[in-house]
């Protein structure tokens, strides 16, 4: 009767915690302190034309996390992004100026204040925008916001004083942060018998700033306001009954949307070393830069961060590496109206990858990853009877 009641009362096999629970954070750790290492030490290995050709890449990056949050996170489509580039470059040009140019207006902050005033400037307009946003939806919503992108190439051409107009333009602010200027100017620096000059500068600031807009986008995606935004994008009348504010999360989600994308213009008259409204719809802050960057969130996944930032280093980095490559090996050696350059080659692959995406794997590249990460996660395990007892 004992062994039996001995043998009744055994504990069934239970599972344990995979083993990977103690060791992810660690390698995850690991993996980005190699990856923050690399990125620091390739100004001291590469040449300016690649340190460009990243720090346009980040500039991409910036600019598709924020979109991601307001298209992928929050559901509400924008082709508009190209205008809060547009006015973020203003914001910081304008702000950062100098007061004694009597052909422009400009303020004579110090460009760190600038540039904050000028994200803050685009956040406030893309509130500006949020009513229209709170009442439409899809496809009307992103017609709707396509027009900002002209009303920016309107205001970028009438507003000289602003803008410098489309003939000159105007120069923004050498961008300084303690007084220690991102430019050949200032205090001679060496790394390594590496001279840290403008490029290599201009490359340490760009990726504090991408940091920096990484790190509170994931942090607003795993927060409350992440789970608003996606209770909003799930269904309005089931966030609406738990208590969500749908019209305050869709203008927040608009408003920060406008600030990452302020932030990416400022970076980009930092990189172009120039304010200069485009002559017509398609150029620097055109329809094909909101294209552009709504085809980044669909490639990496939308709603994913780091997906977006590999989005973006596909659409913005692909031209430029075919760019370098291209001197080197001799491609795109034709001209006139039919001849290939690396942006048009650049257009066909990332359009292609886009059919491709809503095709085949509508998650985008972030979904791959998680395919391929779960494929090494350890399978839990279970304990025999040898091992309790």
């Amino acid at each position: 009767m004992s062994e039996l009641v001995m043998e009744t009362t055994t504990p069934a096999p239970v599972a344990t915690p995979p083993a990977r629970r103690s060791t992810a954070r660690p390698i995850r750790a690991a993996a980005w302190i190699a990856l923050v290492v690399l990125l620091a030490a390739l100004p001291l290995y590469i040449d300016t034309a690649w340190l460009k050709a990243g720090q346009y890449m980040m500039i991409g990056a910036v600019g598709a996390i924020g979109l991601t949050l307001l298209t992928g996170q929050a559901g509400q489509l924008s082709l508009a992004h190209a205008f809060f580039l547009l006015v973020g470059a203003t914001g910081y040009t304008v702000l950062s100026g100098p007061t004694d140019d009597d052909r422009v207006i400009g303020l004579g902050l110090d460009p760190g204040l600038a540039l904050i005033g000028a994200v803050v400037i685009s956040a406030l307009v893309g509130l500006a925008f949020a009513p229209v946003a709170g009442r439409l939806r899809g496809i009307y919503l992103g017609v709707a916001s396509l027009s900002l992108v002209f009303l920016g190439l309107y205001f970028g051409q009438s507003l000289d004083a602003l803008t410098g107009g489309t003939s000159t333009g105007r120069t923004p602010a050498t961008f300084e942060l303690f007084g220690f200027p991102f430019s050949n100017g200032g205090p001679e620096i060496e790394l390594m018998g590496v001279p840290i000059r403008a490029a290599e500068r201009i490359w340490y600031l760009f990726l504090i700033l991408t940091a920096i807009a990484f790190l509170l986008a994931r942090g607003a995606v795993r927060g409350r306001v992440g789970r608003s935004w996606r209770a909003v994008r799930d269904n309005e009348a089931a966030a609406t009954a738990m208590g969500v504010g749908v019209a305050r999360a869709k203008a927040g989600a608009f408003a920060v949307s406008s600030a990452f994308a302020g932030l990416a213009g400022v970076m980009t008259v930092l990189w172009f070393d120039i304010l200069k409204p485009d002559e017509s719809e398609y150029g620097t802050y055109g329809i094909n830069v909101s294209i552009a960057f709504l085809a980044m969130v669909i490639i990496g996944g939308l709603g994913s961060v780091p997906g977006a930032v590999v989005g973006a280093l596909i659409v913005h980095g692909l031209p430029q590496a075919l760019t370098l490559f291209s001197g080197d090996l001799g491609w795109f050696s034709e001209t006139g109206g039919g001849g290939l350059t690396p942006i048009l080659v650049s257009s066909f692959i990332y359009g292609a990858a886009i059919v491709v995406v809503v095709l085949f794997e509508p998650g985008g590249l972030a979904a791959i990853g998680r395919r391929l990460t779960g494929l090494f996660r350890a399978r839990p395990r279970e304990i025999t009877r040898e091992e309790t007892s």
